[in-house]
């Protein structure tokens, strides 16, 4: 099972150690970390993705919202979220392969961000699992270097808000 947590956390420094000191503690597994500023300077948003088993996940709630610098704790399930990833790679590409690596881009809505003359970088921000099929194939193809953001999300809009 896995699950979405969006922690808002006081931007101070130390708080990013303390929560991942948590999930080791407690030997829970972060699947995916993503820390940001919200509108407020002084507060970060900590987008963590985790998966275990339904106590593992009530767990980890539980003593998120126990943190002194957690100011507060939503959960939700990939289903009913809006998640996405950005990732940045670097392909070698020659005469033979340009034409498949910009037909590819093109039908995964990713762009080529930078070029020289034996190097591009492509930019892809979509869901993980569009992110995953993308590196798979170019796993043909030369990848030189590879970076990915965390998975960001919030919750879908609903008219109960």
């Amino acid at each position: 099972m896995k699950k979405i947590y969006s922690v808002l956390v006081e931007n101070r420094s130390g708080v990013l150690a303390k929560v991942a000191g948590l999930f080791s503690r407690r030997c829970f597994n972060i699947d995916s970390l993503a820390v940001g500023e919200t509108d407020d300077h002084a507060v970060s948003c900590m987008t963590i993705v985790s998966s275990g088993n339904e106590r593992t996940i009530e767990q980890i709630e539980k003593q998120l919202n126990k943190k002194l610098d957690v100011i507060k704790v939503k959960t939700f399930d990939e289903e009913n979220s809006i998640s996405r990833e950005l990732m940045l790679m670097k392909v070698k590409y020659n005469k033979s392969n340009r034409r498949d690596i910009m037909e590819i881009c093109e039908i995964m809505k990713a762009e080529i961000v930078d070029m020289s003359k034996s190097f591009m970088v492509i930019q892809i921000c979509d869901v993980p699992e569009k992110i995953k099929l993308m590196i798979d194939m170019f796993a043909s193809i030369s990848i030189v270097e590879v970076a990915r953001t965390g998975t960001l999300a919030l919750p879908k809009c609903s008219e109960n808000e």
